[in-house]
């Protein structure tokens, strides 16, 4: 067995336990488990995989809700040294099939919920062997799967390293716009540089409790899990009835490290309870996904007078951040645009440019383009990164879609999205995406879906072509096809679209007119509960 490598993310848990084995490293609601525990049942979930009577598993994913063995399941994964695909298991089923086989995904580790997914995949993943680890699921697992038993006898003794920092340690879904979502794979080494910043960063210890507000298919989840796990803290998950009383639910745990989407600020005010001083236990505060208002901010930072707010920015294919801003109440509102507080500076060690309009470089205002060490392995499809993973100058640069402008600071601010990407509730959405699965409704020919801005966050408006049916119908199909975040709020029926004068769907006027739609129907927005529904795919 090979030296474990003080650049795996299999080392940052070692650290934590050394750390805090006795301390809790995973809380989800009354359940809880210990370093030492959590060690201890990984190496026996890993020793069951690497036992595969065909064969160590190529990815493995866990399939799971909001559950221990959710987390356990990573940890297992991470020890066997095998790529963890973590899924939600209220996504579609065919949804659920489509990432299993292009992630080449040959084990499954689930849990109850997981688990009564099972009977719908083998119609779904053609010419594909599966092989399920479900350690507490009472009762049999329908299907034809090899079901493997774990055996404490055949536990390994220490985690299996991985043989080079270039491994791929997790895959994770975006949203496409061919109709399908894209893995994105992200390696130990892409990892290790993200987490030594960390590390440097930020005070965090033993004594810090982590929330985990996003799904664990997201990539900030990623960041709240091994933060934490390296530090020997306490990862507490945020489940959705928490969000009636976050203040309440954060003193009751004593958080102190919060990340989340921006939406929650908006949320928290709506029931009431961001009020000043509410959450005196915060030291840390971390807010990305979508654009960070500065009214909200400064609401935030009120409520956790003792609280750095961290505005933090970066695309999956780079590894979960890139920029970070903190917050100031004399400093941010100044430099940031349309109310919106400013990206921040670039992580060291990476290298950005601007391109505008007409694709030249530029100083000030353009395109942003990325490069350095947190940049992705690509995409499970090669064909899904062109024009996205691009060469120039000597390396390999990632085209974000985002326009920002760099101010005198050095400072990037965020003025939108280049494309049709939007983002809802802190997950990126790519508009096509939805359209596609528009299409294949049975009373609709053509469609065309649009972000407005309400109350801070994104709500989507359909304007589709076909038969008039009712919205709550068509929402219904669609819920059948797409997680619940990328489901539009209102739909309109149209006898035609709108053009432009180049004779293509005027985009421009569509969003004018929702907006103007949106507004008519008064009334503030109403925020899903994060957390309860789909994840970032």
């Amino acid at each position: 067995m090979k030296q474990i490598t003080s650049d795996s993310l299999t080392a940052r848990f070692l650290r934590g336990l050394a750390t805090s084995p006795e301390g809790i490293a995973i809380r989800v609601e009354d359940d809880t488990v210990t370093y030492a525990k959590a060690h201890a049942l990984a190496l026996e979930w890993a020793g069951a995989l690497l036992a595969i009577p065909n064969g160590p598993p190529r990815a493995v994913s866990v399939l799971a809700g909001r559950t221990v063995e959710s987390y356990l399941g990573i940890l297992a994964c991470l020890y066997a040294g095998v790529p963890v695909v973590p899924l939600l298991a209220d996504f579609p089923s065919e949804r659920i099939g489509h990432m299993l086989e292009a992630a080449d995904v040959s084990a499954l580790i689930v849990d109850a919920q997981g688990a009564a997914v099972l009977p719908e995949l083998p119609s779904l993943v053609h010419d594909r062997k599966l092989t399920v680890l479900a350690p507490w699921v009472d009762g049999e697992i329908e299907g034809p799967f090899d079901v493997v038993e774990v055996d404490p006898r055949a536990a390994l003794s220490e985690p299996y390293a991985t043989a080079e920092p270039g491994d791929v340690a997790y895959v994770l879904f975006t949203s496409g716009s061919t109709g399908r979502p894209k893995g994105v794979r992200l390696t130990h080494a892409n990892m290790h540089h993200y987490f030594t910043l960390m590390d440097a960063w930020y005070d965090f210890t033993a004594a810090d409790v982590f929330s985990q507000a996003a799904n664990l298919n997201w990539d900030s989840a990623v960041s709240d899990l091994w933060c934490a796990w390296g530090a020997g803290a306490t990862l507490v998950s945020v489940p959705p009835h928490a969000y009636r009383n976050i203040p309440a639910f954060v003193a009751r745990h004593g958080i102190t490290v919060w990340f989340s989407a921006p939406s929650v600020i908006a949320l928290v005010r709506k029931t009431g309870h961001l009020t000043p001083g509410s959450m005196p236990t915060l030291r840390w505060t971390y807010f990305g996904g979508e654009a960070l208002q500065c009214r909200d901010t400064d609401d935030w930072q009120r409520a956790a007078p003792d609280s750095a707010v961290i505005n933090v920015y970066g695309p999956t294919e780079m590894t979960i951040t890139t920029h970070r801003h903190t917050w100031s109440p004399e400093r941010s509102p100044a430099l940031g645009v349309n109310g919106v507080v400013p990206l921040g500076c670039l992580h060291d060690g990476h290298a950005e440019l601007l391109f505008d309009e007409q694709g030249e470089p530029s100083e000030t205002e353009g395109e942003l383009w990325l490069a350095g060490p947190q940049l992705s392995d690509g995409y499970l499809d090669p064909a899904d990164g062109a024009g996205k993973y691009l060469e120039r100058d000597g390396r390999t640069w990632y085209r974000t879609g985002d326009r920002v402008r760099r101010i005198a600071s050095g400072e990037l601010i965020y003025l939108g999205r280049v494309d049709s990407q939007v983002q809802v509730q802190g997950y990126r959405v790519e508009l096509a995406e939805i359209e596609h699965a528009l299409r294949t409704c049975s009373a609709v020919k053509d469609a065309v879906v649009v972000g407005v801005q309400v109350a801070g966050s994104t709500e989507l408006f359909a304007f589709y072509l076909g038969q008039d049916v009712p919205a709550r119908e068509l929402a219904g199909q669609l819920g059948r096809k797409l997680p619940q975040q990328m489901i539009p709020r209102h739909y309109r029926l149209l006898d035609r679209f709108p053009l432009n004068v180049n004779k293509k769907i005027d985009r421009l006027a569509l969003t004018a007119r929702a907006a103007e739609l949106r507004a008519a129907l008064g009334g503030p927005l109403v925020v899903g509960e994060p957390g309860g529904g789909g994840g970032a795919p």
